[in-house]
């Protein structure tokens, strides 16, 4: 394994753990069994580390999604199956988990700007398979990064809020029944 490797690693441990403002470069340095020094290297700082960090795991989150996709499924369909996908991701990956609960807790101004970045990418992935479907005309044109957006926010209330404020889980039949009886039906030729 190479010095870089071992400090990503170390680092993306660090940062999983202690959270964005709790980690420093020293404890990164000792994680990786390398030299505070070692680390500037390969990184001018923190924040550099960091986004490397977040922008790997943006690209994890694509190949997920991606192997969710069913080429031969409609568009409705696949739509469920990516954005459950990136929320399981988001159950999954415990560095997500910790940033979103720095986020909301501290509002780390570096960790804010990361889930906007993350956001970003999810909704602009989401809109490059909706355009595809316009594209095919299997849903109505549409402004896909709108429709996007929509769509995630409304996954994420459903997966990730509405457990917190009802105490109970919505199977994912009763999602897809619901997305497709409202959201998905609007979009349909």
């Amino acid at each position: 394994m190479d010095r870089r490797h071992e400090i990503l690693v170390a680092a993306n441990q660090s940062f999983t753990l202690f959270g964005y403002k709790a980690t420093t470069m020293d404890q990164v340095a000792r994680m990786a069994n390398v030299g505070k020094g070692t680390i500037y290297t390969f990184f001018a700082n923190k924040d550099v580390l960091f986004q490397e960090i977040v922008i790997s795991m943006i690209e994890e989150m694509k190949t997920q999604t991606e192997k969710a996709i069913d080429t031969k499924a409609p568009f409705l369909d696949n739509a469920h199956n990516i954005l459950m996908s990136l929320l399981q991701f988001r159950e999954m990956h415990k560095l997500y988990a910790k940033l979103v609960e720095e986020g909301h807790a501290i509002r780390t101004p570096q960790v804010e700007n990361m889930l906007v970045k993350v956001e970003s990418a999810v909704v602009s992935y989401l809109a490059s398979k909706i355009q595809i479907a316009i594209d095919k005309g299997e849903i109505k044109t549409c402004n896909p990064q709108q429709v996007a957006f929509l769509l995630f926010k409304a996954y994420l209330a459903f997966v990730v809020e509405w457990p917190e404020t009802h105490q109970t889980e919505l199977d994912e039949t009763t999602i897809v029944n619901l997305f497709k009886n409202t959201l998905f039906g609007g979009l349909t030729p």
